[in-house]
């Protein structure tokens, strides 16, 4: 084959997984639920592609929010979406999931006219299967005559092309009509018409999946050996045989009076924490190894690990492996039976798969609340002006990014909520703090529980937290900070979001060149592996060289640190962007005071009109900008020589 720039197209479900989050409660009873993208081919589009192939799928979404969401989502996990078509008459797909238990896994299906189902021939772009070296095809899509047409025309445009026809039996009796509309967690009923309409499918693949169950409907026998006896009877392609714990077993040839004789691959013992999607991610694995020419042995080692992750996790394509994160298990394996409690495969996934960032971040940085409460007392202004005031920051902001990437603010929900709004419709960045303003030892704003505060933050919005911690501070102060930095840090994880902690070591002893990059030792140490860093501006490039090869060395996934402003004058700052340049790990800024107060300090006496405080903070913020993309001007200067 020439000229292919995709190794599979997966084509059929595309549906939103909606999986109850109280586990061991009956479906009845679910009071909160986490999101996901699913359905088969869907998931193992996104799987192969987290494992390093080029995916892509054929499928149908709805015109809305949950088919955006799929199409959004396919895009980030870096899946080709140019089969996906938008059904303007069907809703999306659902299905809404639970776990009752380590063998009971309830399932609702809401499929009745969506738009997946609805997928034809029409929908198969000749131009796109030409481009792909695979065609994956599951059994559900079977089902019905025109996703059946659909899918059989993309298998015969692919054996044109010299590709493969890889078949996932995914037999789910009630999508066959052959179970109630509430027994989607019914893997297995006998039907010798679903039989016959499969055996007409088997000879043309060249790789065929499934459970024992699901080779038992293909085959027509309730005899695993007998089932594949008489796959093999009609179709000459290879057969996996997907045993659960016990791994898998797969014949390339002629089958052998026993299971064990064909070319085995050992499970790997975890705790069954959710079945549901462990199949999509063995054929993710499988197929990462099939389609690169791999030994069989080997192929079946990342299926069955694959297979571990995701009965180990609660979701299904989120939960699947990125290459990098299975290449660590494969290689140094996990001291957890229960893969979801292992801390360093929960930060490799989670840094592996969270969404892109373009970088610099440049920011104008309006989350203070004591502090513009003390502006607002001296000009004897309401602190009911405040809000506005957040919003003209947001204003400012705008009009400097004008719509680029990289831009951002720093603002709170306090005074800051209806700019949080404005940040987010107009694209950009945004930073939120959580810390109660000015604590030492460290203390949270909400009160409570972060946690179940932040479970209403959008996520997009990084979570800032604000330390005050020196190398100097007594122990029993240290140790209290340390534990409120990684409570900060697993609320953020468990709700999938990114957390930035900003240090401040200054205002409580003295700065010297190893101060800070000391502090980020220890700080790793403990266990903080954040998403960024916020930092004072160091004005000795040895000090910043100092700070990258602490995080270089301790976590190389960081996405880096932003500079912070202290209030201190522009030159200085500036001065400390210079510096800074001594290590690529410094990444950008977040300037407030320096930008804000003194349009504040007049916007809030009456002196100023709101054109003119915006039009004076984004000079100021230009500044800020045009110094940052000069030291960046600098510094490739300096590579290139």
């Amino acid at each position: 084959m020439r000229g292919q720039d995709l190794d599979i197209v997966a084509i059929g479900r595309s549906s939103v997984d909606l999986y109850g989050q109280q586990i061991g409660g009956r479906l009845e009873d679910m009071a909160s639920f986490s999101k996901a993208v699913g359905g088969c081919p869907a998931n193992i589009a996104i799987g192969t592609s987290r494992l390093g192939l080029k995916s892509a799928i054929i499928t149908r979404v709805g015109h809305e929010h949950f088919g955006r969401f799929i199409t959004e989502q396919l895009q980030r996990e870096g899946v080709c979406t140019d089969g996906v078509r938008v059904d303007p008459d069907r809703f999306t797909a659902l299905a809404i999931l639970g776990v009752r238990d380590r063998e009971n896994f309830p399932l609702l299906f809401y499929r009745t006219d969506c738009a997946d189902a609805a997928l034809d021939e029409n929908d198969v772009d000749p131009a796109l299967i030409a481009r792909t070296r695979a065609v994956v095809v599951t059994g559900t899509h079977f089902s019905r005559p025109e996703s059946a047409k659909a899918q059989r025309k993309a298998m015969d445009l692919v054996h044109e092309h010299g590709g493969k026809v890889v078949f996932d039996v995914d037999y789910r009796p009630n999508l066959w009509g052959l179970a109630g509309i509430g027994d989607g967690e019914s893997r297995y009923v006998k039907s010798d018409s679903v039989t016959r309409h499969l055996m007409e499918i088997l000879p043309h693949c060249d790789l065929i999946v499934g459970t024992e169950e699901e080779l038992h409907i293909a085959g027509g026998s309730e005899n695993t050996l007998d089932a594949i006896r008489a796959i093999r009877a009609v179709s000459k392609g290879t057969i996996v045989c997907k045993r659960g714990p016990m791994g898998c077993v797969v014949f390339e040839g002629a089958i052998p009076d026993s299971l064990d004789d064909g070319i085995s691959g050992p499970g790997f013992p975890v705790e069954v924490y959710n079945t549901l999607g462990a199949g999509d991610a063995f054929m993710s694995g499988f197929l990462r190894g099939w389609v690169k020419g791999e030994k069989i042995a080997e192929c079946c080692r990342f299926a069955n690990a694959c297979g571990a992750f995701a009965v180990s996790r609660l979701l299904c394509s989120s939960e699947i492996p990125t290459w990098e994160e299975l290449s660590y298990f494969l290689e140094n394996g996990s001291s957890q039976r229960a893969l979801r409690r292992d801390e360093t495969l929960n930060h490799l996934h989670w840094v592996t798969t969270r969404r892109a960032q373009a970088t610099p971040i440049m920011a104008l940085a309006c989350d203070h609340r004591l502090q513009l409460e003390e502006i607002a007392a001296a000009a004897g202004a309401s602190f009911d002006r405040i809000p506005k005031f957040k919003r003209l920051a947001i204003e400012a902001a705008k009009t400097v990014a004008k719509g680029r990437p990289g831009f951002g603010v720093f603002m709170d929900g306090r005074y800051g909520q209806d700019a949080l709004f404005d940040a987010s419709h107009a694209g950009l960045w945004i930073a939120r703090p959580i810390e109660k303003t000015g604590s030492r030892p460290l203390d949270f704003e909400c009160g409570g529980s972060l946690g179940a505060h932040l479970v209403e933050w959008p996520s997009e919005q990084v979570i800032k937290c604000l330390c005050f911690y020196h190398p100097d501070d007594p122990a029993e102060l240290k140790q209290r900070q340390e534990r409120e930095l990684i409570r900060a840090q697993d609320a953020c994880r468990k709700l999938g979001k990114e957390i930035l902690i900003e240090i401040i070591a200054g205002k409580n002893g003295v700065l010297t060149v190893d101060t800070v990059s000391s502090i980020l030792s220890r700080l790793y140490d403990v266990g903080l592996r954040p998403d960024w860093w916020k930092l004072e501006g160091q004005r000795n490039p040895q000090a910043w060289e100092k700070i990258g090869a602490v995080i270089e060395a301790c976590d190389p996934h960081c996405r880096g640190v932003v500079i912070l402003g202290l209030d201190a004058p522009a030159e200085e700052l500036m001065e400390a962007f210079r510096a800074s340049a001594a290590t690529p790990w410094v990444k950008g800024f977040a300037i407030g005071r320096t930008i804000f107060a003194q349009p504040a300090r007049d916007w809030l006496a009456g002196k100023t009109t709101d054109e003119q405080a915006v039009a004076e903070m984004a000079r100021r913020f230009q500044a800020f900008v045009e110094a940052w993309q000069s030291r960046d001007q600098a510094v490739l200067a300096g590579t290139s020589a």
